[in-house]
């Protein structure tokens, strides 16, 4: 009869780092996803705040302040006013960065 004492301990130190890993993936990609619905609330509430024609520095320091470290460029696209913005995925993978466009209505200022 063989010997297999040993072999649950063998095979639980093989799974565990996959295991672990799997874990790891999954928390950061949550988290990059919570970021881009962040970022993405972020340059819409600058779009809304640029349409009433509020200050640029003010929808800049909204959407630093709802998505922070995001990077916004404004643009005047007919009657809408739109921003769009970059922002790390704030998670240590090798994810590329999040990007957001929003758009309101001008208010006609």
């Amino acid at each position: 009869m063989r010997d297999d004492r040993g072999s649950a301990t063998a095979e639980f130190a093989v799974i565990v780092p996959a295991v672990v890993l799997v874990i790891a993936l999954t928390i950061g990609a949550l988290g990059a996803a919570s970021r881009q619905v962040r970022l993405e609330q972020g340059v819409a509430q600058a779009a809304r705040l640029l349409a009433r024609g509020e200050a640029e520095d003010r929808a800049r320091a909204v959407l630093g302040a709802i998505a922070g470290g995001a990077v916004a460029s404004v643009s005047a696209e007919g009657d809408l006013v739109c921003v769009t913005a970059t922002a790390p995925t704030g998670v240590p993978l090798p994810l590329p960065p999040l990007h957001a466009r929003g758009c309101a209505l001008s208010d006609g200022r």
